[in-house]
């Protein structure tokens, strides 16, 4: 019981805390009117427009059916405080910008890696989780370090942290990389054994290998990359 109140009184903490990053957010810009703000935007729309993917377990559904998810309730939470109904809308990752500019959502909540690049384009709050990217294998695969997976294939989500990670380090990038559109992709690529390595969040990583799950036998075999996680909402919002 009590480490159930705990859980929610983080919860209640870190939705606090969104809250109060998009209201900042919000009035970064002082010449700008406040009409033309983008919480002015979504409050005169009346709900809070979410973009994410599959990816347990920040955004999920469950075996029941039901849409849930760490970000999913955080969202929820937060679009609550602020008189919003939430709205989420499944997206393409590699075109998250695109459809976050073109208002067809308001903001990307859904295990985002905070970065310079992305920092220069969208306006991303403070870190409300620790990451890190990790290397999966099968159970019983050779690996020592990034070097063993020379000349191997190896999967990451197409714009991901796990792409980046991949691209910046000098082994992996001697890997035959082939970019994927989802991470659960990148894990049935590696059960399949049409893929010898995979670069995925920590995160899911834990969630969906392991006993009892789909993924039994694929390991976490490196830590690479740590990283922390925020919410992305328009530049100059």
């Amino acid at each position: 019981m009590k480490k159930l109140n705990m859980k929610k009184i983080m919860s209640l903490l870190l939705a606090l805390t969104m809250v109060f990053a998009l209201v900042a957010c919000s009035k970064k810009e002082t010449n700008k009117p406040q009409d033309e703000s983008d919480l002015s935007y979504v409050k005169n729309n009346g709900k809070l427009i979410i973009g994410y993917t599959n990816y347990a377990p920040m955004n999920y559904t469950d075996e029941n059916g039901i849409f849930t998810g760490f970000d999913t309730e955080l969202a929820t939470l937060v679009s609550g405080k602020l008189g919003l109904e939430p709205e989420f809308v499944e997206i393409n990752w590699d075109t998250k910008e695109v459809e976050l500019n073109a208002k067809s959502i308001d903001c990307i909540w859904n295990g985002l890696t905070i970065n310079d690049e992305r920092k220069a384009t969208m306006e991303i709050t403070k870190p409300y989780v620790k990451n890190a990217q990790v290397v999966l294998v099968k159970e019983g695969t050779v690996y020592d370090d990034t070097s063993s997976l020379i000349g191997k294939t190896v999967v990451a989500e197409q714009g991901s942290a796990g792409e980046d990670t991949i691209e910046a380090d000098e082994n992996l990038k001697q890997a035959n990389y082939v970019p994927k559109t989802l991470q659960t992709d990148c894990l049935m690529e590696l059960k399949s054994g049409t893929a010898d390595a995979a670069v995925l969040d920590l995160t899911l990583a834990k969630t969906m290998t392991g006993n009892g799950t789909s993924y039994e036998d694929i390991i976490i075999v490196d830590h690479l990359a740590e990283e922390n996680y925020g919410v992305a909402f328009r530049k100059g919002s």
